[in-house]
């Protein structure tokens, strides 16, 4: 096709001529798809761009000026589009890389607080017991001693170091009610077959 038909063709489509557009359409739809899909490897994306282009396109064609061809200018259009959508992903891909590290270190950071006071908590917690249920604790959690081992270290019964034990868990349950999320990793941790 000549300028002058070019020209022509062009002034059809500016003046609203569907069948001009169709033509442009179907004449350039599917080598430009193909060379989509070169640049961004991509059919789905491929299709998109050449599709948002011909929209485009129709919706602005009054203003549309073509220096050169209408080939050279449907596939220049297409390769800068291509260019723009690569563009936009990175920046799409990087700003939720950096979310998600935002995220992530902000986690930590709580996390680390979090654990830092519950440590505090549980140390004020567990001294705050009475005198010989704190000593049967902390000799059954901090040293792993079993209930057997307490009870004749401390000249008592079985019985009573299961007794508080068990009251010394239950307050600590209750004084530490706050952080229930971590006082089962906690009690886990601390756990002693006894």
């Amino acid at each position: 096709m000549n300028p002058p038909e070019e020209k022509a063709w062009m002034k059809k489509i500016q003046t609203g001529d569907q069948k001009a557009f169709e033509m442009l359409f179907h004449k350039y739809y599917g080598n430009l798809c193909l060379y989509a899909t070169k640049i961004l490897n991509n059919n789905e994306a491929a299709e998109e761009v050449v599709q948002d282009f011909f929209v485009k396109f129709w919706g602005k064609r009054e203003q549309i000026n073509i220096d050169t061809s209408i080939k050279n200018y449907v596939f220049r259009s297409i390769r800068n589009l291509c260019l723009n959508h690569i563009k936009h992903n990175d920046v799409k891909e990087n700003y939720i890389k950096n979310s998600e590290n935002d995220i992530q270190s902000n986690i930590d950071f709580e996390e680390h607080f979090i654990e830092v006071d519950l440590v505090q908590k549980i140390e004020e917690s567990i001294n705050s017991l009475p005198e010989k249920r704190r000593e049967i604790f902390r000799l059954s959690r901090e040293e792993g001693l079993k209930y057997r081992e307490i009870a004749e270290k401390l000249n008592i019964s079985i019985k009573t170091v299961e007794a508080q034990m068990s009251l010394a868990i239950k307050n600590l349950r209750e004084k530490l009610k706050d952080y229930k999320h971590f006082l089962m990793l906690f009690f886990i941790l601390f756990k002693r077959t006894n």
